[in-house]
């Protein structure tokens, strides 16, 4: 009796063995880092230490970023060269709501204005900070900034049909003009310095190791719940029309259907995970200023994907992982050698491994497959004609 594929939520994942491990891995660490980080005493060789919680959850929020822009680049065809800028909006949302909470605390103990407002002379707090002492409000803000700047730069591109490499040099240019404003004092946003100093989050201590866990925990939670819609979008009607406008645009825009109104969907959906992971970015490293929107990051995102595999999601995330990982090291070993080494290994996944890294273990495994089972056909000895 044939198996049927299970409809609903789940239903995506019935034929998806790699992404069934890819969130089991993640429950696994949810549990295991946390109590290794807690439970195991600081002396041990099992404890976890806090440094490297922070730099875990670090790499799963690049993982989430990768998993937005795989969403969009690599079903849909959008290469975007500016989603640092959603992730930045985001990060800089958090931001804001954790310098409120510094309140007298500052530098100059100011009950309502962050020390760079104090120190630039301003008088009052701006408009656009109003309401960032709720962390509910904080957190609304995380989606719906990106968001609203994905739907306004993807309504006005994709309902001008640009496409290719000029929608990747505008959406470049739009993270670029938003690094020149944020740089500004005048924006209000601490300039070139950007946000720090955070104290705590929700009333608990931003240092101590329990938040620590509870972020790294968030991190494993958001990227999973990134990746349950991510594939049940592409697992879809919806994500087969994606498909379709990534490999015949035209073709698709014939049969009927309002390609910018899909595309702008999946822009908006890839606009507010990167958001989310620039939240949950910021607490864990403690910082967030202009250089988030540089167009080199947005760059090497792309890279991120491509090297773990585009059009795979968790290949995209396991990217992320590895390249920061290796940047970790080598910035750390050899610091003048890491562009380099990023550069290097770009140009051998693109000649050697074009799929990236699981889609050509995709392949190997599929061609293996294959071929075991025409040695075993050719292995049957020919059936002759019945005997009467």
């Amino acid at each position: 009796m044939n198996r049927t594929r299970s409809n609903g939520l789940f239903g995506c994942f019935y034929d998806d063995r790699g992404g069934q491990i890819f969130l089991l891995i993640l429950v696994a660490l949810a549990v295991v880092v946390p109590v290794l980080h807690l439970a195991i005493p600081t002396g041990s060789a099992l404890h976890v230490p806090t440094w490297v919680v922070a730099l875990m959850g670090k790499y799963l929020c690049y993982a989430l970023l990768a998993l937005s822009v795989d969403l969009i680049w690599g079903f849909c065809g959008i290469l975007s060269l500016g989603h640092g800028a959603f992730f930045a909006l985001g990060g800089y949302a958090m931001g804001m709501y954790l310098m409120r909470q510094i309140g007298t605390r500052g530098v100059y103990s100011h009950p309502e204005l962050p020390d760079f407002m104090v120190f630039l002379n301003w008088k009052e707090l701006p408009w656009t900070w109003y309401g960032f002492d709720s962390f509910a409000f904080a957190a609304l803000m995380v989606f719906v900034v990106p968001g609203a700047l994905g739907y306004v730069f993807g309504w006005l591109t994709f309902r001008s049909r640009v496409t290719g490499v000029y929608l990747s040099i505008i959406s470049q240019a739009m993270t670029y003009a938003l690094l020149l404003a944020f740089f500004r004092n005048d924006m209000g946003f601490g300039g070139n310095n950007g946000l720090t100093d955070f104290k705590d989050l929700l009333g608990f201590d931003l240092q101590s190791a329990a938040m620590r866990t509870c972020l790294f925990v968030a991190s494993v939670a958001a990227l999973a719940l990134g990746y349950v819609i991510c594939r049940f979008i592409v697992s879809s009607k919806l994500g087969r029309i994606l498909v379709g406008i990534r490999d015949a645009e035209d073709r698709i825009r014939f049969l009927g259907y309002r390609v910018e109104h899909y595309k702008l969907f999946v822009f908006v959906v890839s606009s507010m995970l990167a958001g989310l992971a620039g939240a949950l970015y910021v607490p864990q490293v403690g910082i967030i200023n202009p250089g988030e929107f540089s167009p080199a990051n947005s760059i090497e995102i792309v890279i991120w994907v491509a090297i773990g595999g585009r059009g795979s999601l968790y290949g995209a995330a396991l990217g992320a992982v590895l390249v920061n990982y290796g940047k970790t090291y080598f910035t750390g070993a050899l610091p003048e050698a890491w562009l380099f080494v990023l550069g290097g290994l770009f140009v051998a996944v693109t000649l050697f491994l074009p799929k990236g890294i699981v889609g050509s273990f995709s392949g190997f495994l599929s061609f293996r497959g294959s071929a075991g089972n025409k040695a075993e056909a050719e292995s049957l000895p020919a059936k002759g004609p019945a005997n009467g």
